[in-house]
């Protein structure tokens, strides 16, 4: 019979939760934040298309909060720049606690391109 159905992207599933885990962990230690975009992009084109919305998600994720950061570390010379970073902080949490849920789930990211949570 070849009829049997191999689920597509398996591999790259547990990828997308390293990804995930990397940002994580970039918080403090930045490196592995530029580790995972890497992972995120190479990966996105031999996934199955729900899981292209998780990649998606994460490389945003990546340069959205980098241009926090940038803008969080020139504003703190005037103070107002620590709120911007305490926001970057919450926003990169929040962000990949949700996208793991929903990866978990096997769910789809519902707005990949959004710039908030």
């Amino acid at each position: 019979m070849s009829d049997t159905v191999v689920e597509s992207g398996s591999s790259t599933e547990g990828t997308a939760k390293i990804v995930y885990v990397l940002y994580l962990v970039g918080i403090l230690f930045g490196l592995t934040t530029l580790i995972g975009v890497v992972m995120a992009y190479v990966n996105r084109g031999d996934a199955p298309e729900w899981l292209k919305t998780h990649y998606q998600y994460q490389i945003r994720t990546f340069w959205i909060g980098a241009l926090y950061l940038i803008i969080g570390a020139i504003t703190s010379l005037v103070l107002v720049g620590y709120l911007i970073l305490l926001f970057w902080l919450v926003w990169t949490v929040v962000r990949m606690v949700k996208g793991m849920k929903q990866l978990d789930a096997k769910k789809a990211v519902e707005n990949p391109t959004g710039w908030l949570f």
